[in-house]
């Protein structure tokens, strides 16, 4: 079997839960598995980055180049092809910088590339047998990617749970003089924050997030009922930002707010992968969509097939009596 690699995203010293969601997907691919991950950047946040990933993984490979302190998949790719051994399988979160970083990398590397991968179901010979969606998340696709020479595959973010095992003592090891001189024909120039709404849905435990399903500006009142019922908040898919009904802070998804609750009832949301890019810490996820057929449904902890408009409003009543009850 192939070295497998993990490529890792941090920020300001933390790195993103899809580290370990990555290292999950790797032993599906081969149980026996250890993993190596690969993390990119410059100054103190690289280093404590590296070592949040201690317990994680055995081997922990770290660029420190100081063009890195902002992630520019460009430079990242010429890194990468410069370290990696030939025949490698890299595992890459499906989110905006993986999307940028990894189809470029197969080509570099001369590897396979498949993306936005929900499952693994098994390694037959030289071919790679993954779940991925098509049509909208309408369809379920099997398909079977040749890893003879290697391969690059984005794995969608929560399809596969972190697993739980004996804590380990990683070995970080510099590749940085491996590198030499990188260029590229983008920098990198500011970053502009987004202005705060009136709520800021990323400091809340419970958030009760609505999509394209509540049909009508006027129905986001349901949702507001249940989510003062709940001590929650509401937040948001983008359509409904896009139809105008909720403004953008309240956005949950890649090109959304990053939230991480401990409680997270998606309402009317067919659960695309750039939604779910925005759900961070493995919460207690419950879908209630009409469509039984709606992606959503494949990753969540509680599955409920209505119509939220006529849930919904029982839900709110049935939570009021028992706190009235309390």
């Amino acid at each position: 079997m192939a070295r497998i690699f993990t490529y890792i995203i941090h920020k300001g010293g933390a790195v993103d839960d899809t580290a370990f969601e990555l290292a999950a997907a790797a032993r599906r691919i081969d149980p026996a598995a250890s993993p190596t991950a690969i993390l990119t950047g410059w100054g103190g946040n690289l280093d404590a980055a590296c070592k949040a990933l201690g317990d994680s993984y055995p081997e922990i490979w770290k660029i420190a180049i100081e063009a890195l302190a902002y992630p520019n998949a460009e430079l990242i790719r010429g890194a990468l092809v410069k370290v990696l051994p030939s025949d490698s399988i890299v595992l890459v979160a499906h989110e905006h910088f993986g999307i940028d970083l990894a189809p470029g990398l197969s080509i570099k590397l001369n590897s396979a590339f498949v993306s936005d991968v929900l499952d693994i179901t098994g390694v037959e010979g030289a071919g790679l047998k993954v779940v991925r969606q098509e049509f909208g998340g309408q369809v379920s696709a099997h398909v079977r990617c040749d890893i003879s020479s290697g391969a690059v595959v984005t794995v969608r973010p929560g399809a596969f749970k972190p697993q739980e095992g004996a804590a380990i003592t990683g070995v970080v090891v510099d590749k940085s003089a491996d590198v030499g001189a990188l260029a590229a024909g983008r920098r990198y120039v500011e970053t502009l924050v987004a202005e705060a709404g009136d709520v800021d849905i990323t400091k809340h435990n419970i958030l009760v997030s609505i999509g394209r399903g509540i049909q009508d500006k006027e129905n986001v009142a349901i949702a507001v009922e249940l989510a003062e019922a709940l001590g929650a908040a509401v937040s948001c898919s983008r359509p409904v930002v896009d139809a105008k009904w909720m403004e953008k802070s309240r956005q949950v998804g890649s090109s959304g707010k990053t939230v991480k609750p401990k409680v997270y009832l998606a309402c009317g949301i067919s659960g695309s992968f750039q939604h779910l890019a925005g759900i961070k810490g493995s919460p207690l996820l419950i879908a209630i969509n009409k469509n039984p057929k709606a992606p959503i449904f494949q990753v969540a902890d509680v599955g409920i097939v209505d119509d939220i408009l006529e849930f919904l409003p029982e839900l709110t009543n049935r939570v009021r009596e028992m706190r009235s009850a309390a």
